[in-house]
């Protein structure tokens, strides 16, 4: 409990390093006029990018929602939108957003899931997620080549394409998960190993143990896969959330008064290489590499004041608006259950 305790720690101490440091290097030139700039931001548009943002958690929800419901069939949407917001914060505050998936498996154990059914549902959740978003990549790649959107940066082109092999990388494992004979064999020699080093001492009980846990992850994400038409739902609703979310910058412009310098497409294929750049960096939220991958490809179409006072101001509604709301509500449910 300490060491997790000293991590949490760690990480807001890290977030809160680099967010003092990105707001000083965007700020430190122009501070009066950038301040400006955010406080004549039409506060019509600006609302309209929360709700992108909250449309995102929405959307979510739902692909959360009918994936419990494979288990647990009264599971509600309103349940499903209060832990999706319980993801954003942990997944905020940890290093390559890792933290969401083990307090879902933590929490739908709470509501009386089996550990092999919450595991499903977390890596389920999760391949859709990065399904969703391989595609919207792929499809941002093709539009940039072909309609020519970014001038040529060998070193952002790099950046971005280790992101989504990144992305692709971690799709691929969470697949060959539901891979019975995979799984088991790297339990075998995990089990031999610990064995060796005295780690473990009843290896058949632990054997018997991980196995009975394996076949009932697999019972239950054959259940999950047997649907397709299903599954491309989900796909198409967690694809909507992506867009809502990579919209929200053109809301920011137009709260700028300006309805010309790009349009819904190159937003999306924007946000889309700024959240494969984010996906490489090692802080949590990514902070620092998204801000400069968000000023780089923005930068191609604003500039001066304006475009650090829009990229702050997307950060504020994309990042630390789900990280306060998320902790807002994790802490009024730990406060609940101790009454």
């Amino acid at each position: 409990m300490k060491n997790n305790k000293s991590k949490k720690l760690f990480n807001f101490i890290l977030l809160f390093v680099f967010t003092i440091l990105v707001l000083f290097f965007s700020l430190k030139d122009n501070f009066f006029q950038i301040i400006n700039e955010i406080i004549n931001l039409n506060k019509i548009w600006i609302l309209v990018g929360f709700l992108l943002t909250a449309s995102y958690w929405f959307f979510e929800s739902i692909v959360l929602q009918k994936i419990v419901q494979h288990f647990k069939p009264d599971y509600s949407l309103k349940k499903a939108f209060i832990l999706q917001m319980e993801i954003n914060f942990f997944n905020a505050i940890t290093p390559f957003s890792s933290g969401g998936q083990p307090y879902q498996i933590y929490r739908l154990k709470k509501e009386k899931l089996k550990l092999a059914d919450a595991t499903n549902v977390a890596i389920m959740n999760f391949i859709v997620f990065q399904i969703s978003l391989v595609l919207i990549s792929i499809i941002a790649i093709i539009c940039n080549r072909a309609f020519d959107i970014f001038t040529k940066d060998s070193v952002l082109a790099n950046l971005v394409l280790i992101g989504f092999i990144v992305n692709f990388f971690h799709l691929l494992v969470f697949v060959l998960t539901f891979f019975k004979r995979i799984n088991k064999f790297i339990v075998k020699v995990t089990i031999k190993l610990l064995t060796m080093m005295k780690i473990i001492k009843n290896k058949e009980k632990i054997t018997k143990k991980f196995n009975k846990y394996l076949n009932e992850l697999h019972e239950g994400s054959a259940d999950l896969f047997k649907d397709k038409k299903e599954l491309m739902f989900l796909i198409l609703i967690s694809s909507i959330s992506f867009i809502c979310l990579f919209l929200a910058p053109l809301s920011i412009l137009y709260a700028s008064g300006d309805y010309t310098s790009f349009n819904g497409l190159t937003c999306i294929v924007s946000s889309t290489y700024v959240m494969m750049l984010g996906s490489i960096i090692p802080i949590p939220g990514g902070t620092g590499g998204v801000e400069y991958g968000f000023v780089k490809f923005f930068g191609e179409f604003v500039n001066g004041n304006i475009l650090n006072a829009m990229m702050l101001m997307w950060r504020l509604i994309t990042y630390y608006f789900a990280m306060i709301t998320g902790a807002i509500v994790f802490n009024l449910r730990g406060k609940k259950e101790k009454i």
